[in-house]
């Protein structure tokens, strides 16, 4: 049987366990979304994971979601990363950028402009601002012609991505941002050629994700889907023709891994396993949901047909998850008060386990 800890073939990458780190918001880089030092230590840290993707990194300034988030859309943000990707190879580790463009999800207090989407329909929920949460705002609907320039957005961050000693990119198409609004059928309401028809409503991620493969390759571009998710508001009809439509488009790129959220019921997607013939990543939990993945739920998962286990919220505590997993060590809590207030308490005060005579 497929064990955590067997090794893994992705693309050009040997990758030595099958423990991916799950990208998560840490809202630690500049005001001008350049990555620090603090962040190359960060990520250095946990290099022993099979693969490391990061936090959702913005493809132009349009494009970011959050204050604290990074860049990859300017030389100073690809001269900013290089130190991180030094340190995760000096490391031993392999690590992905995660390109995220926030579409609606976002806030011109943040940006200095109107954040666009698929159709002016605002996102549900406060969105976070300089100045605190702020309720999301009507995004501007992109004129048909505009979308190919926001798909291809996430193909010169890929380009940049490389540039920076990245070993490759995943594409955010997940958790309501603006891969996943124009999958959905409330956020996207359109009649043109992106909208509408399921053939139409995957066809901007279809079109971002060729772009990234046209500019970087396959073997070092994928994507992570959230099948039937209701973050920020979105909904989605026909979730397994909407997924199996859009995997059947995506086997033909050739892409390095799926990264699959628990987000839909198991049966859907264990069909979604079966559609998708390349490396398939599933995060087995929820994000932020009240549980995080452990051993039990990653066998679980590679007993399914998984390749890869990526983990998320275990990682911000426990640098040295890897071995904890292997040894049975205890899993350390995170302190929920430092996930996002800047500074390197609760970022870089983690330790690796402690053995006691």
């Amino acid at each position: 049987m497929t064990t955590l800890f067997d090794s893994h073939r992705l693309g050009d990458l040997a990758l030595p366990n099958r423990v991916v780190m799950a990208p998560m918001s840490r809202v630690r880089a500049t005001a001008d979304g350049l990555a620090t030092p603090s962040m190359a230590t960060y990520y250095a840290q946990r290099a022993t994971a099979g693969l490391i993707v990061t936090e959702g990194v913005q493809p132009s300034l349009i494009g970011q979601s959050s204050p604290g988030t990074p860049g990859l859309h300017t030389d100073e943000q690809v001269g900013a990363w290089r130190p991180v990707t030094a340190a995760v190879h000096a490391n031993g580790g392999r690590i992905f950028a995660q390109i995220m463009h926030g579409g609606r999800v976002s806030h011109p207090d943040t940006t200095g402009t109107q954040p666009v989407g698929p159709s002016a329909v605002a996102a549900v929920g406060d969105v976070f601002t300089p100045a605190g949460p702020r309720p999301a705002p009507v995004p501007r609907a992109l004129d048909t012609a505009e979308v190919p320039e926001h798909a291809r957005s996430y193909a010169e961050a890929a380009r940049r991505a490389v540039e920076a000693g990245f070993d490759g990119v995943e594409l955010h198409g997940a958790n309501g941002y603006l891969i996943s609004q124009f999958l959905s059928a409330n956020a996207n309401l359109r009649t043109d050629r992106y909208g509408g028809s399921v053939a139409a409503r995957i066809r901007f991620a279809v079109e971002a994700t060729a772009a990234t493969v046209d500019a970087i390759g396959g073997a070092r571009t994928g994507i992570r889907l959230s099948p039937g998710a209701t973050f920020w508001g979105v909904a989605e009809t026909d979730v397994p023709e909407l997924y199996a439509a859009l995997l059947a488009e995506l086997a033909r790129l050739d892409l390095a891994y799926v990264h699959l959220e628990a987000t839909a019921e198991e049966p859907v997607l264990l069909g979604l396993r079966r559609a998708w013939p390349g490396t398939l990543i599933v995060n087995p939990t929820l994000p932020m949901g009240p549980k995080q993945t452990g051993r039990t739920e990653a066998d679980h998962w590679l007993g399914l047909g998984a390749d890869l286990v990526s983990f998320g919220r275990a990682y911000i505590a426990n640098p040295d998850l890897v071995e904890r997993l292997r040894l049975g060590l205890p899993i350390a809590p995170v302190d929920e008060a430092t996930l996002y207030q800047g500074g390197d308490a609760g970022y870089l005060t983690y330790g690796a386990y402690r053995h006691t005579d």
